[in-house]
């Protein structure tokens, strides 16, 4: 069995089981949630389009054409479903310092997006003991600026780390910053889960106004769990 697939809590976000019963008979009231779920949507884009261009930041159809798709440089990046996305959305953490970490924990950024695309990462071959994830968060380009000055100064006030949602981050460590795109910034932190400690290293990477994040997991060798700096540019060369 390959490692992936016994790791669904930890490669992809900290997502809540949501359980829904479904009758086998239809009265047509399943047509009528998705005609309204798809009309709310749909008002949702055009805010967030409206948005994006008062503010100057990538409108959401733009963004989801520059967030990668397939197969690439070894990893292959999947849509993540709504529910896993949305179960991250509100994680606030036990002490404000470290709200920028728990955020991205969750699969934001702290300070409120116009758009967000989600991707989970999974390698091509078995041997390649490394998962996670990746999301670009569209901003204006002074609040992605905000974003990475606020991520650096909770990366060196919350260095014991945080809970949320039940959950126990600790020992945080700021790692060596890469030369990726306008700015960015590395980091490593350890998640308790069911008693056992797994350690993630996430890059979060600025380019313009967009905030693009990876994270993963490596259960075999935690050293390596960084997603590799070719999967990353891969990312960065759509947002060019």
């Amino acid at each position: 069995m390959r490692l992936r697939r016994i790791l669904p809590a930890v490669t992809v976000l900290p997502a809540l089981l949501v359980i829904s019963a479904c009758s086998s008979e239809s009265d047509g009231s399943d047509d009528k949630k998705a005609k309204s779920t798809a009309k709310a949507t749909s008002n949702a884009e055009e805010k967030a389009a409206a948005e994006a261009k008062r503010i100057g930041a990538m409108d959401p159809q733009s963004l989801q054409k520059a967030t990668l798709s397939g197969k690439s440089s070894g990893f292959e990046f999947k849509q993540v479903s709504e529910a896993d996305v949305e179960a991250g959305r509100d994680m606030q953490a036990d002490k404000s310092e470290c709200q920028p970490i728990a955020s991205l924990a969750g699969g934001y950024t702290h300070i409120e997006a116009v758009s967000v695309e989600h991707r989970s990462l999974e390698p091509s071959e078995a041997t390649n003991a490394t998962v996670g994830s990746m999301w670009l968060a569209s901003h204006s380009q002074k609040n992605a600026e905000r974003v990475m000055s606020e991520l650096r100064t909770s990366l060196k006030k919350c260095t014991k780390g945080f809970k949320t949602l039940g959950l126990t981050y600790k020992d945080v460590k700021q790692l060596k910053d890469p030369s990726l795109g306008d700015d960015a910034v590395s980091y490593r932190i350890t998640n308790v889960v069911a008693k056992q400690s797994v350690q993630m290293t996430y890059t979060v990477v600025r380019v313009d106004g967009v905030i693009a994040a990876f994270y993963g997991v490596n259960m075999l060798t935690p050293e390596k769990s960084a997603i590799p700096e070719a999967v990353i540019k891969a990312q960065l060369e759509k947002l060019d």
